[in-house]
């Protein structure tokens, strides 16, 4: 058995080359991950608030409308689908595949006082705008100040 010595620094990797990996791994291709384990990246959301609902944005282009299903429980809505591979060309013929294929799922918190009952869910150019009314007690109520009389 022989001994080796060690050089530590040999093995540790330059604060550039760590930084890149980082960013690599994290932004560029975040799904990445995801579709190792046979999911489809998460849609993109844009969610916001009027002052009469909320409103939910995803971006689902290329999926059919009757492919995604929308669940609001409590207070969490869940946006589920699952995209189809187009099987024209063999896999072997591929030089690139980078858009994902399969199931997805994509979960957010929403705010209390909503009526999911009374939302309404279009999908247009690739985007499912869901609406969700919030009930009258939590909407915004406009209180007038009134100049007090003088004596």
């Amino acid at each position: 058995m022989a001994i080796e010595r060690w050089h530590p620094f040999t093995e540790l990797m330059s604060l550039r080359q760590a930084m890149d990996r980082l960013f690599e791994d994290s932004f560029v291709r975040p799904s990445h991950v995801l579709s190792t384990f046979g999911e489809a990246g998460a849609p993109t959301l844009d969610v916001y608030q009027t002052p009469n609902e909320v409103v939910v944005k995803a971006a689902l282009s290329g999926i059919k409308p009757e492919d995604v299903s929308i669940d609001v429980t409590g207070d969490t809505l869940t946006v589920k689908g699952k995209s189809k591979a187009e099987q024209e060309v063999k896999r072997e013929d591929y030089l690139y595949q980078e858009r994902r294929y399969g199931a997805f799922s994509r979960s957010v918190a929403l705010p209390d006082g909503l009526k999911p009952d009374k939302a309404e869910a279009t999908m247009e150019d690739g985007v499912l705008t869901l609406t969700i009314p919030k009930a009258e007690e939590i909407k915004p109520k406009a209180i007038k100040v009134k100049a007090k009389e003088k004596k």
